[in-house]
């Protein structure tokens, strides 16, 4: 057994092979990954006779998981209505030029996913980038460049 599916088969022992802990289950691998991989679902959906479909329907209806590798790093624009007219497009384009990627995507280097959000819930400091859960409000292309480069 590979060391990644050693660690899944911890945390299906952990919560004892219970059906009803399917989910947290998962939160605990994507915690762990960044994403849930395929050959980690498959060993989930054998260890708990849970058919891969039923798994994959948790899998893409929760936001909170991804079937794609995510960075280190999570940065993400509020594109809501309040960040919008106080300019949340150009900040995006400074957040897509010092990335070199586009929302959605993840760096070559797995260090940074980009998404954009629908609201964030503090419209007064609006335009905010969220990155790694620190919010910053209208930052310039300077400040956001000097903000992702003390990241690992």
């Amino acid at each position: 057994m590979t060391q990644e599916l050693s660690k899944i088969e911890q945390v299906v022992d952990k919560h004892e092979a219970n059906k009803s802990a399917l989910i947290q289950m998962l939160l605990e691998i994507q915690r762990e990954n960044r994403w849930l991989p395929k050959p980690a679902l498959m060993w989930i959906s054998q260890r708990l006779g849970v058919p891969i479909n039923q798994i994959y329907q948790i899998a893409t209806f929760y936001k909170a998981f991804s079937l794609i590798p995510q960075g280190r790093h999570s940065i993400s624009v509020c594109m809501g209505t309040a960040c919008h007219v106080r300019g949340s497009p150009r900040l995006l384009d400074r957040v897509v030029d010092a990335l070199n990627i586009r929302p959605g995507e993840t760096s070559p280097d797995q260090k940074f996913t980009l998404s954009t959000v629908n609201c964030l819930g503090c419209c007064a400091l609006g335009p905010v980038v969220v990155v790694d859960g620190e919010y910053y409000s209208s930052p310039s292309a300077k400040e956001f460049e000097e903000t992702i480069t003390t990241l690992d």
